[in-house]
C-alpha cells in the first residue's frame, strides 16, 4: 500500500486504494456476494432504461428502439448466464490424470486476480464497459469501472447511478479525461481490461508493463466483408447494411468494406441503397432510428476520408448536427484515404477482386481484423476462407452476430487486440486458472525411482509411469490401483534385497 497519508492522495488513487482495501476483506470471494452484486446490476438495467437511453440520445442520437437492442438486452443476457451457471464455473475442475498421479486430487482452481481496472469506449458505452464489469465480478475481483469521457451524458449516468445499486467500495466509477485516465494507470491493477483503439492500447499496455499486469484490449481495424457471386444478393445487402449502418457505423465490428467481384458491384450499390430507403426512409436525416457521429473531431475525421473516391450513394452530411448520410463508395482502390485506417463511421467502399483467392490474398496482405464476413452459399468456400485468413471472429452470411451469442468468446487477434470475453471467456479471462495437486505423505515406495542415488534400474521404472499414457475410462481405476500396489511391492522387495 501506499506510504504517505490519504488526504495527499489523488482521487483515483483513493478509489483504487479502497477498492483494494474492500477485495482484501474478502467479502467478494463470497459467491452469494457476487451473485448479489450481479442481481443488483440486472435490477440497475432494468430500473433506470430511461436514464440510460436518455444518456444514449445525447451523446450518439440513439433511439428508444435501439438502446435495448444495442446496448442493455445483451447485457441482461449476460448477467442471467453469469448467476446461473456461477457455481459451476468458480469449481474446482477436475483435470485427467496419470500413472503419477491416480491416487492423487487433481485440478483447477479458479480464484480471483484481485482490482481490475475497466476502461470503456463511447460507441455501445453500456455493452462495452458493463460487460467486461459482468465477468469481473462473477469472477470475484474489485473493479475500477472509468467509461469513456466521450460520451460523456451516459458518463454521467453511470457515475450518479451504478453506486447507488454496487458496492462503491469494490466497484468505484471514475469519471474523467486523458489526465485522469494517465493518474489512473500509474495504480497498480491485477488486469486491466480496455476497449478503444489501437494508439491508446499501447500506452496502456507500456503502463501496466511497469507493474507486470495482464491487460485485455478489445481494439478494432479494417474487418472486410467478401460477397460471392454464388449468394442470395438481396438478403445478403440487407444484413450488410444493417451491419454497416447501425450506430452510424461506429461499431468495432462493423463491415468496413467489401470485395467483391466488378460484375457485381452495380447490383450491390443499387441493393444497399434500396435498404438504405427501407431502414431509414427517404432521408435518414429526419429517421430516429439513424444515429448521428459522436462529436466534430470524428465528423471532421471521416468527411477527410472520402477525399479521392468516387460517392455512388449518400453523402450528404451537416457539420452543425455531426449528420452524415449512409454512404456507398464505388471503384475504390487500395491506395485511396478511406483505406489507412478503421472508418468508424456510414461509408461503405466496394473494391473489385477478380476470384476469392484475390480476396484471401487482399485480407492477408493486412493487419488481422477483429472480424470477417462471408456472404456465400458455398460451404467450402466459407471453410476454405476460414482456413487460409486469421481475425478475431469469422461470421458467414451475417455482420455483427456473434458477439450476441455468449457461447463463443469475443475478442481480437494481432492488432485487432488479445484477450477476450462474454460468458464463461469473461469469467475465465479476470481469473488466475489455479493449478491444485493435492498428494498424501503415503506409499513413498513409489517415489525411490526419483531419489538419488540415480540408476538405470530405476530409471527404467520413471520412463514407464512418466510416458505410459493410460486410458483410464477404458482400464478402470481399481485395475490401475492394482498395477500400483504390484510396483510399490516391487520396489519395496527392493528396499530390502539392496
Amino acid at each position: 500500500m501506499n506510504d504517505f497519508p490519504f488526504h495527499s492522495m489523488s482521487r483515483e488513487q483513493k478509489a483504487v486504494d479502497r477498492a483494494r482495501k474492500a477485495f482484501l476483506t474478502g467479502r467478494s470471494k463470497s459467491l452469494e456476494y457476487r451473485i448479489t452484486q450481479l442481481k443488483n446490476l440486472l435490477r440497475f438495467v432494468r430500473e433506470r432504461q430511461n436514464e440510460i437511453a436518455e444518456g444514449l440520445k445525447k451523446d450518439l442520437g440513439r433511439s428508444e428502439g435501439g438502446t435495448p437492442l444495442y446496448e442493455t438486452l445483451g447485457l441482461e443476457s449476460e448477467i442471467n448466464l453469469a448467476v446461473k451457471y456461477l457455481k459451476e464455473w468458480a469449481a474446482p475442475r477436475p483435470v485427467s490424470k496419470s500413472m503419477m498421479t491416480i491416487s492423487d486430487q487433481v485440478y483447477i482452481q479458479p480464484e480471483p486476480l484481485g482490482v481490475v481496472l475497466v476502461i470503456g469506449a463511447w460507441n455501445y458505452p453500456w455493452a462495452v464497459t458493463i460487460g467486461p464489469l459482468i465477468g469481473a465480478i462473477a469472477a470475484g475481483n474489485a473493479a475500477v469501472i472509468k467509461p469513456s469521457e466521450v460520451s460523456s451524458h451516459t458518463s454521467k449516468v453511470m457515475e450518479d447511478l451504478l453506486p447507488l445499486y454496487l458496492d462503491k467500495e469494490l466497484y468505484p466509477v471514475v469519471t474523467g479525461g486523458v489526465t485522469e485516465t494517465q493518474e489512473l494507470l500509474k495504480q497498480r491493477f491485477d488486469h486491466i481490461f480496455y476497449t478503444g483503439n489501437g494508439t491508446v492500447a499501447k500506452i496502456i499496455m507500456e503502463a501496466a508493463a511497469k507493474h507486470l499486469t495482464p491487460t485485455t484490449l478489445e481494439l478494432g481495424g479494417k474487418s472486410p466483408c467478401y460477397i460471392d457471386n454464388n449468394c442470395d444478393l438481396a438478403i445478403a445487402c440487407r444484413r450488410i447494411a444493417w451491419g454497416k449502418y447501425s450506430n452510424c457505423g461506429q461499431t468495432c465490428i462493423a463491415p468496413d468494406y467489401i470485395l467483391c467481384d466488378p460484375s457485381m458491384q452495380d447490383r450491390v450499390i443499387e441493393e444497399i441503397k434500396k435498404n438504405i430507403k427501407d431502414f431509414y426512409t427517404e432521408d435518414p436525416k429526419k429517421c430516429m432510428d439513424y444515429g448521428r457521429i459522436i462529436n466534430q473531431r470524428h465528423f471532421k475525421r471521416l468527411m477527410a476520408l472520402l477525399e479521392g473516391s468516387t460517392i455512388a450513394v449518400g453523402g450528404e452530411n451537416d457539420e452543425s448536427e455531426c449528420y452524415i448520410g449512409p454512404t456507398v463508395l464505388r471503384d475504390v482502390k487500395p491506395d485511396a484515404k478511406v483505406m489507412q485506417e478503421e472508418i468508424f463511421g456510414p461509408l461503405l467502399p466496394i473494391l473489385t477482386v477478380s476470384s476469392a483467392d484475390e480476396a484471401i490474398k487482399f485480407i492477408n496482405q493486412r493487419e488481422k481484423p477483429l472480424a470477417l464476413y462471408i456472404f456465400t452459399s458455398d460451404n467450402k468456400l466459407i471453410k476454405r476462407m476460414i482456413a487460409e485468413t486469421s481475425s478475431g471472429g469469422v461470421v458467414a452470411n451475417d455482420c455483427l452476430m456473434h458477439f450476441s451469442v455468449s457461447s463463443l468468446p469475443f475478442g481480437g487477434v494481432g492488432n485487432s487486440g488479445m484477450g477476450h470475453y462474454h460468458g464463461k471467456y469473461g469469467f475465465d479471462n479476470l481469473s488466475h486458472l489455479r493449478g491444485c495437486l493435492i498428494k498424501q505423505l503415503k506409499m513413498e515406495g513409489v517415489n525411490k525411482m526419483r531419489y538419488p542415488p540415480h540408476t538405470a534400474d530405476k530409471l527404467g521404472w520413471a520412463r514407464f509411469f512418466i510416458l505410459k499414457h493410460v486410458d483410464f475410462g477404458s482400464l478402470g481405476r481399481m485395475v490401475l490401483l492394482a498395477l500400483m500396489a504390484v510396483f510399490v511391492a516391487v520396489i519395496l522387495q527392493g528396499y530390502f534385497t539392496d
